[in-house]
């Protein structure tokens, strides 16, 4: 359980090193990188015997600490993968340097001439990289006997794992399965239970999010779960809190779900003494005492006043966020501290700081007052796709973000448009569309997008591509040669058609490769047009 990370080798030595970010936008961190022992700077081409090797060669792993060497930290980080990825996104090399991170290696997306997914650690391993093995199973009873197997060896592994993926081995039948959404069919991560713990929960207090969404928090009396010390954790909403008849004073157990997020999970009703206190859940916003309101549909409470200061300081915190503008340094801790000394009440009032602004605080000394201004002023280009997201629009994530960047290739664009139209849109239904055309009916959203631009915020258009495809629906079936699936179906997307998993009345196009499934006989069936690879790449130019 580490921290994924991409490495570039352009003939043999090592020249760029980048995190996974989100599939497609990630980080350069090759400095930080160029200090992990386990990171050959130069490949062991010579170990390989082969001749007519590419120029360029992808290597993908994850960058972790050990357990033992984990302790000296455990006081000031939650767990070994929050510090690892805290070390390799710092500024200064020198940092990553004096910590005892590895890199364990998972994957060799490039070909060398691998037909098998166990061929890869093999290659991998001598090329001078650390790559664990796993297990070549030939039926769902072996698999299901290793996991049980790692499952119990878990706790004596030098590293901290959540679970084991297990991933087709014939790479040929691996790209023929294709993705689903942004997940490739031919692997799966089974997950371990979650760890648990018994402790009491002393008091519950309410926090209120970006989108105003009021979240019931169990503070707890201190207890470890997998290593880790928590006091606090989530009781989700109220209805979750009548589903468990939570009280304060309640004995509880307590898991980190994915390891991560620690939750109560169920109330030890036996063990009540009688003293414990009923939770009464708040109609008033905890923070500006505006009336909370709770559509039908869902089961979240919400607080609607748009200047609640919990509000606001949650969505600073969102905006400076990694897959938002990504501003290095900017974290929660300096945001409150920005928004407490009256420095920032709104995103653009983050662009105006100044070093002198900064240097008087608490935590800030020349040096840092200057690399946190260096830092805000690079983060002022934004592709319109990351700027969308950044808005923090209810129900829109990042792959419709990038779905709405193509479509209307300008923020104006976008806030001229109506509800109609957004519903053509790609993962854009009704309830989505209805969402993204109140945001930017509101003047208040409107003006903040304008104090973007008047600080000099500039919005980066996506590639301009003719969208020679708009409106048609494309289903792929089968194994493509010279593109895999996944390529296929963002070259769809690109150029304004649509890829669907399922052959209907609707489809207007099936690409058929070698070995097409049932989907070519149904296709046939309903009139469907069929066309093939080298049709399909004609038509995607």
């Amino acid at each position: 359980d580490g921290f994924g990370i991409s490495l570039i080798y352009q003939d043999g030595i090592f020249v760029t090193g980048s995190t996974r970010g989100n599939g497609r936008i990630g980080e350069d961190v090759t400095q930080n990188l160029k200090t992990i022992e386990s990171i050959p700077l130069r490949l062991r081409f010579d170990l390989l015997g082969r001749s007519n090797l590419p120029d360029s060669v992808e290597v993908r792993g994850e960058v972790f600490m050990e357990k033992k060497d984990f302790e000296k930290f455990k006081e000031k980080y939650a767990n070994p993968r929050n510090l690892a990825a805290g070390s390799i996104r710092q500024l200064d090399p020198k940092v990553a340097s004096a910590r005892p991170l590895k890199f364990l290696a998972y994957d060799l997306v490039t070909d060398l001439g691998q037909k098998k997914h166990s061929q890869k650690h093999q290659i991998l391993k001598e090329l001078g990289f650390k790559s664990e093995a796993g297990k070549v199973c030939s039926k769902l009873s072996e698999v299901v006997s290793y996991w049980r197997a790692i499952a119990k060896k878990r706790e004596t592994l030098p590293y901290q794992i959540d679970g084991v993926v297990i991933n087709v081995n014939d790479n040929a039948f691996f790209q023929r399965l294709g993705v689903a959404g942004k997940s490739p069919r031919g692997v799966r991560a089974f997950k371990f239970s979650p760890k648990q713990a018994t402790t009491k929960i002393q008091d519950v207090k309410v926090q209120v999010g970006r989108t105003g969404a009021v979240t019931p928090i169990a503070i707890l009396q201190p207890v470890e779960v997998g290593g880790v010390t928590i006091s606090r954790a989530t009781l989700h909403n109220e209805d979750e809190i009548k589903r468990l008849q939570v009280k304060i004073g309640d004995t509880v157990i307590v898991e980190r779900a994915g390891d991560v997020i620690p939750a109560v999970t169920k109330v030890l009703k036996e063990l009540r003494s009688g003293r414990e206190k009923e939770f009464k859940f708040p109609r008033t916003c905890p923070v500006c005492s505006t009336n909370l309101q709770k559509p039908k549909e869902e089961a979240v409470w919400r607080c609607p006043n748009l200047s609640c200061g919990a509000r606001k300081r949650e969505f600073l915190q969102y905006f400076a966020s990694k897959k938002a503008f990504d501003i290095d340094g900017l974290g929660p801790k300096i945001i409150d501290q920005l928004v407490d000394e009256n420095l920032i009440s709104q995103p653009a009032d983050i662009f105006e700081l100044k070093e002198g602004d900064l240097i008087p605080l608490e935590r800030f000394a020349e040096k840092s007052a200057k690399n946190l201004v260096e830092a805000i002023q690079k983060r002022k280009k934004i592709p319109l796709a990351r700027f969308i997201y950044t808005l923090g629009i209810r129900h829109v994530g990042e792959e419709t973000a990038i779905n709405l960047a193509q479509y209307f290739g300008s923020i104006n664009n976008l806030e001229k448009t109506t509800k109609e139209e957004l519903e053509v849109i790609p993962d854009v239904g009704g309830k989505v569309a209805q969402s993204i055309h109140q945001w930017f009916q509101s003047k208040r959203n409107q003006k903040l997008i304008e104090d973007l631009l008047k600080v000099g915020v500039k919005i980066l258009p996506p590639e301009k591509v003719a969208r020679t495809l708009a409106g048609k629906t494309f289903v792929l079936t089968g194994s493509l040669e010279s593109i895999t699936r996944s390529e296929a179906q963002k070259k769809i997307r690109l150029l304004g058609g649509h890829p669907s998993s399922s052959v209907s009345k609707e489809t207007d196009y099936l690409v058929a490769g070698s070995e097409p499934g049932s989907k070519l006989d149904k296709a046939k069936k309903l009139g469907v047009k069929i066309i093939n690879e080298k049709e399909f790449l004609g038509m995607a130019k």
